[in-house]
């Protein structure tokens, strides 16, 4: 039997960059020592970082582990809303938990007293009309303070919560109601995006119409609009707290009790519900949060630029630095509104020294040219992240370079819906940081690089990333499906290997670097190459904001490669720059990963997310129906890319 194709890991990054002196001595993780005490006692590791929390009955057993299954602080009892208010309110009861700007230059600015008081009045108001400890509420809201106070609310009373991202239509919204059963619906009017406003409650209604298990829906006045309110059914938010007390006992919960349902952003098929539970998931995310950002409460402001209905939303702008008593931004609206240097007016005014963003984001920064952070007093950065895919070298170091000043670390974290936590990413205290590599796996966390029989791959190559043991926060299944569980991530390698879904490459010193995934690998002449590196290429060149690769058939190569390709502002494109841009791949990769074709244009179709929908774009390059774009932020830039690749095509 003929050896199976690998991945090839064709591009190369040589830059690397040490942790600033200073950042190294003051840094909470200050040692490898912490990667040798985690691999030599794994449950003692994790029962030292779980008893930074406040648990009402200690643990009997650290881990439980009968592959595929896991469980975590077995005995043990604790209610996330307590471990993220409560048990600040002797200590720091005046520190602010968020600075809350809204899209029109609203604010608000919220203690973490005030907090307790909100979720414990919204608590209670829920308890009030019917929801009990087990039931799912369902979230469907703008980046609002009312959003994180239904979480805890519901976290407080033991009810599984369902945030629904507010960028999502009817129809997706009511997908996800019927998958968990929810019975009560939490929303607003409505919500502001890049001025205009987003009619949640209408959307909201649709859904209803086919969703029989919702019994109310409560709604928080945002813009002010009339929206309809159906009698019996539906509740104003302002009302149903009013005189509700500011206590509210809270439910004891077991440790491996649910706390979320959250569904995962694909566009197609049924919806994956990622459950995830109590004790574990608080362990893994404060711990993470605290270390990977090196977070020091009394004097950080930490920004986690995602939405909520993400997961990054929930682990590291909820759960994770609430419990770690830390200052928050919430912003409600885009990052180009009024105009786009929004975000850099958010670090000046509130004094941000963590911030955490996507690739997706900073390449829009990168082509909008670096005047715009240029007008804002950045000095208060210290600490950089990145997150939801693989970064770009030539985007790390504009981040480094225009937004970090050269001196803020960067943290370039992978992790999933499905993890809960960050598992492969530097400590900023430790870590030699390498331009477009996540580096190494958390501590206490074993990844490993797989080809296409389960054999691990030798340095330089490309391969499927699994991970070998469990982690705290890892989900517990898919709601309503376990063996949907089973079958997609423990059954290619066996019950003891989880099957992440991406692609990777491990180098000479065992740093990770993501290719994306799998699905987006591309079989061209017999050699399989990833989309990822070929874009990398592409934004190297001076001329390339962002670019998107994907493959057609073709009769001689098995696939062609075509490239998407948006240029930076005040550059203009031509046939003599296609060309250019198809030598400079042949350059940095091989002439094997030259794309066959690149069409130029002013944007890729992305989802309301941000990340940029790749499947479209194969369907446009293979001539083929597109599927579903109702998801999409800006579903007309498709009609203009299927107009120029027909163009192309004809041409050939």
């Amino acid at each position: 039997m003929s050896e199976p194709p690998k991945i090839l890991a064709l591009l190369h990054e040589h830059r690397v960059i040490d942790p600033p002196e200073e950042f190294q001595r003051n840094a909470i993780a200050d040692s490898e020592d912490i990667y040798e005490e985690a691999e030599a006692d794994l449950e003692g590791f994790w029962a030292s970082q779980a008893e930074r929390l406040h648990w009402s009955q200690r643990w009997t057993r650290v881990l439980e582990w009968n592959p595929p299954w896991v469980k975590w602080f077995i005995g043990g009892r604790l209610n996330v809303s307590v471990n993220c208010l409560d048990r600040h309110l002797d200590s720091i009861p005046d520190r602010v938990a968020y600075y809350w700007e809204g899209e029109p230059g609203d604010e608000r600015r919220i203690t973490y007293r005030e907090l307790h008081d909100e979720v414990c009045r919204f608590a209670n108001a829920l308890r009030r009309i019917g929801v009990r400890r087990g039931d799912r509420v369902a979230i469907y809201m703008g980046m609002i303070p009312e959003l994180p106070i239904a979480m805890l609310a519901c976290a407080r009373i033991g009810a599984l919560h369902s945030v629904v991202f507010g960028g999502f239509a009817a129809e997706a919204l009511k997908d996800r109601i019927n998958d968990a059963s929810a019975e009560v619906l939490i929303t607003a009017d409505g919500g502001w995006r890049r001025g205009d406003i987003v009619p949640l409650k209408q959307s909201a209604d649709e859904a209803l119409e086919g969703s029989p298990t919702i019994r109310h829906a409560v709604v928080v006045r945002r813009t002010g609009q009339d929206v309809s309110m159906q009698s019996g059914r539906d509740l104003w938010y302002h009302e149903l707290i009013e005189g509700e007390d500011t206590e509210c006992p809270a439910e004891d919960m077991d440790s491996e009790d649910p706390l979320y349902v959250l569904y995962t952003s694909g566009t197609t098929g049924k919806p994956k519900g990622i459950l995830h539970t109590t004790g574990g998931y608080l362990t893994g995310v404060s711990t993470t949060h605290r270390l990977i950002f090196d977070i020091h409460p009394e004097t950080d402001v930490f920004w986690c630029a995602a939405d909520i209905g993400w997961v990054t939303g929930h682990s590291y702008i909820v759960y994770g630095p609430l419990a770690n008593g830390t200052t928050s931004i919430m912003y409600e609206g885009a990052p180009n509104f009024p105009d786009k240097d929004r975000l850099w007016a958010i670090v000046e005014k509130y004094g941000v020294t963590i911030l955490y963003t996507a690739p997706t984001a900073i390449r829009a920064f990168m082509k909008w040219g670096e005047r715009y952070p240029k007008a804002h007093d950045m000095s208060s950065l210290r600490l950089l992240g990145s997150v939801g895919e693989p970064i770009n070298p030539e985007a790390w170091m504009w981040y480094w370079t225009h937004i970090g000043g050269e001196r803020c670390p960067i943290v370039d974290t992978w992790w999933q819906t499905e993890t809960g936590m960050i598992l492969i990413t530097p400590l900023p205290g430790i870590t030699r940081l390498k331009p477009g590599s996540a580096t190494r796996p958390f501590p206490g966390i074993q990844a490993d690089v797989l080809d296409e029989s389960g054999n691990p791959v030798p340095p330089g190559a490309g391969g499927y990333l699994v991970l070998r043991r469990p982690w705290p926060a890892q989900f517990r299944t898919i709601y309503g499906a376990p063996e949907r569980y089973v079958e997609q991530y423990f059954s290619r390698f066996g019950p003891e290997i989880y099957l992440t879904g991406d692609g990777v490459k491990r180098d000479d010193d065992g740093d990770f670097w993501l290719l994306g995934r799998i699905d987006d690998v591309m079989n061209v002449s017999g050699h399989r190459l990833s989309t990822y590196e070929i874009e990398s290429a592409l934004v190297d060149h001076t001329a390339v904001a962002e670019s998107a690769v994907v493959s057609r058939p073709d009769p001689a190569t098995g696939e062609a490669i075509v490239a998407f390709v948006t240029l930076k502002a005040d550059v203009e494109g031509d046939e003599a720059l296609i060309g250019e841009l198809r030598e400079h791949v042949a350059k940095m990769i091989g002439k094997i990963a030259r794309p066959h074709g690149i069409i130029l244009t002013e944007d890729l179709p992305k989802t309301r997310s941000g990340k940029i929908m790749r499947r479209l774009l194969r369907d446009v390059a293979r001539g083929q129906a597109l599927g579903d774009v109702s998801t999409l932020a800006n579903a007309e830039i498709v009609k203009e890319i299927s107009t120029m690749a027909s163009e192309m095509a004809e041409e050939e």
